[in-house]
């Protein structure tokens, strides 16, 4: 550490930047996480009291009313709530180098940050550029698109920030057909002792596939399904909720469950031969990460972020990455890997040094050099003095697109 940064992370619920202040706080920052999770719950992801600042007094009103009436005037409850998180995060903020921000949401206090303290400004964006996402929802009647309000507050964001922090190579891509370079791609992690790694054993008769999340267009739901039907030996477990897509209720190859806490997808991980995943827009799926840290194989498609998880040669073993909306691509990769378990062709083992890339620890320790060069240069684009294993990386990503 070459110097410590008072660094604010300003979220609504927990999403990832509890854990990422948790870790920033555990590396020598002055962390401070500004959100509505109560203090309770955030000691019990690990956060520390002296890094929590509790907005939940000045926004309960707004977020009652965006949990009670989302559908009755939705577009005033919208502005309502941001308006109260901005507020609020204004009135709390205490002096900071750094704010970061989730994409759309702390636009006001953003600029309050950057006015007030001289803060340079990360909006942190999970998904692909807004108009992209926009552009591939509207395929789908069904699909809730971003509001007109929500695509301007986010470009308002990419043109205010000094750096926009993205989980994947996919959504990079997505900001440079818009021209934005000031991107970095910094691949999510995830709680390692809340999903052991387990090694897998020897497959029953039926290979199992697992997969994790709304039951919908955007996760290519109907891709997924269909492959399924088409690789024999196989069945599917799905956890979650229910969307826009009907979900094959009495059909033997589909097993369904209702969302759990995270705490126990570590038994359906347990009990599961591989993860599947054909989402048509995801910037990088937190199940992925879960999934490759218990020990299973995974198999997912080029818009989910996976292909940016290939850290390590073992890992990069365990990743099929296939192209979004392919049925065939993905029925062929499914029935591969059954066949090669079947066989016996054992995955290679994953090292601690291999599940500690994994992990919200090293997350945080890019994320603060990224922070490091951001305060001392001003900014943060496409920089000239990317390293070696940088570049070596991107080049093994692309060595897993087998299909």
């Amino acid at each position: 550490m070459t110097r410590q940064l008072r660094i604010a992370l300003a979220s609504s619920g927990r999403f990832h930047l509890l854990d990422v202040a948790r870790e920033l706080h555990a590396l020598g920052h002055e962390a401070k996480f500004y959100s509505y999770v109560p203090r309770s719950r955030a000691r019990h992801f690990g956060l520390p009291d002296e890094c929590h600042v509790s907005l939940l007094p000045f926004v309960f009103p707004a977020v009652a009313a965006s949990r009670l009436l989302p559908k009755v005037v939705p577009r005033i409850v919208e502005k309502m709530e941001y308006f109260a998180l901005n507020r609020a995060v204004s009135l709390r903020l205490q002096p900071c180098d750094v704010f970061v921000f989730m994409s759309g949401m702390y636009l006001e206090a953003a600029h309050f940050a950057k006015r007030r303290f001289g803060a340079k400004t990360i909006l942190v964006r999970s998904s692909r550029h807004v108009l992209s996402q926009d552009r591939i929802l509207a395929e789908c009647t069904t699909s809730e698109r971003p509001s007109a309000e929500t695509i301007r507050r986010e470009l308002a964001g990419y043109g205010m920030a000094d750096l926009i922090s993205i989980p994947s190579s996919h959504v990079e891509d997505s900001f440079q057909e818009f021209k934005i370079a000031k991107t970095d791609v910094i691949p999510y992690g995830v709680d390692l002792g809340m999903f052991p790694f387990r090694p897998r054993r020897a497959p029953a008769d039926t290979f199992t596939f697992i997969n994790v999340g709304h039951w919908s267009f955007r996760k290519g739901s109907d891709i997924l399904a269909t492959a399924i039907r088409q690789a024999p030996g196989t069945r599917l477990v799905h956890v979650g909720t229910i969307k826009d897509i009907e979900f094959p209720h009495g059909d033997p190859q589909f097993v369904h469950y209702d969302s759990v806490q995270q705490a126990t997808l570590a038994r359906f991980y347990a009990y599961s031969d591989a993860f599947a995943l054909a989402s048509r827009e995801e910037g990088l799926s937190f199940v992925l990460v879960q999934a490759l840290a218990s020990g299973l194989p995974v198999i997912c498609t080029d818009r989910t972020g996976g292909a940016d998880l290939a850290h390590t040669p073992a890992l990069a073993a365990r990743l099929t990455v296939v192209p979004h909306n392919n049925v065939s691509a993905l029925a062929a990769a499914m029935t591969e890997l059954r066949n090669r378990l079947f066989g016996g062709d054992a995955l290679p083992d994953l090292s601690q040094a291999d599940l500690a890339t994994l992990s919200w620890r090293e997350y945080a320790r890019r994320f603060s050099d990224v922070l490091l060069r951001v305060v001392k240069r001003g900014i943060l684009c496409d920089d000239s003095e990317t390293s070696a294993a940088d570049h070596q990386g991107k080049s093994g990503r692309a060595e897993i697109f087998k299909h």
